[in-house]
């Protein structure tokens, strides 16, 4: 009779794990694909990040070939396909584009709309999940900060907060002294009020000559801002604590 009684728990459990099995394997190599594979790439996004050094073509040639031919505005806004006579949706465009470079952030933050649009994970069209893209493109392209503060949005939309601040953890160690990117990081750290996050990730941007208002105007909208202290206080107080902790040499 006790097993009886304790079946309606166990089965509740067994389907809890059960509905969140796609959620975890959308992330796996077997679903999400190879980054090998394409005739064509894949590529890095960043102009900078170029691997290839020996391929005769540019970086703005080989993104250019790319983006005409199946990234065009008609695909970016979702309109429709570009290349197959333009009929169709714009999924194989879509994941043409992302085959060949991986984090295309413009291309990225598409495909999350074009989820958004469905209302799905799985859009017509589209090669893999919407998150697999972002796996993809983390795979490949693990120091794309850009990547990552996208990623935290679609992560925020899709209420896995948790997961969203640790794509944002990772993107301030790995954003140096990039006022803008500290200053995109607080604002993704503000949609998910996680206030003293973005409050510090706003006094970084500060101090590295970022002047645009909008993250401190946020802040003190909902009474969360407050000014850095004076660059000299805090190098003093560094200065007086690294001296405190020092060992003490006293003459004999």
């Amino acid at each position: 009779m006790k097993n009886i009684r304790t079946l309606p728990s166990a089965l509740a459990l067994l389907l809890g794990l059960c509905a969140a099995l796609p959620a975890f394997a959308q992330l796996s190599l077997s679903i999400c694909g190879p980054l090998k594979g394409s005739h064509y790439g894949p590529y890095d996004y960043r102009p900078d990040h170029q691997k290839q050094s020996s391929d005769p073509m540019s970086h703005a040639e080989k993104r250019e070939l790319v983006e005409h031919a199946h990234f065009t505005p008609r695909v970016e806004n979702l309109i429709g396909a570009q290349s197959g006579g333009m009929i169709g949706s714009p999924g194989p465009d879509l994941s043409y584009t992302l085959r060949a470079f991986p984090n295309n952030h413009r291309a990225l933050v598409s495909v999350i709309r074009y989820g958004e649009k469905f209302k799905t994970e799985t859009p017509p069209g589209l090669q893999y999940p919407v998150e697999c893209y972002f796996e993809r493109a983390i795979r490949f392209a693990p120091d794309d900060v850009i990547v990552r503060i996208i990623y935290s949005t679609y992560l925020t939309k899709k209420s896995r907060s948790a997961d969203a601040i640790k794509q944002l953890q990772i993107s301030s160690d790995l954003a140096g002294d990039q006022p803008f990117t500290h200053f995109n990081i607080g604002l993704a750290y503000f949609d998910l009020k996680e206030f003293a996050a973005a409050l510090q990730s706003a006094h970084r941007a500060q101090a590295l000559g970022f002047e645009r208002p909008d993250l401190q105007e946020k802040l003190r909208g909902v009474g969360q801002w407050q000014e850095p202290a004076p660059v000299e206080a805090a190098a003093s107080a560094a200065s007086s604590a690294s001296a405190a902790s020092a060992p003490s040499q006293d003459k004999p």
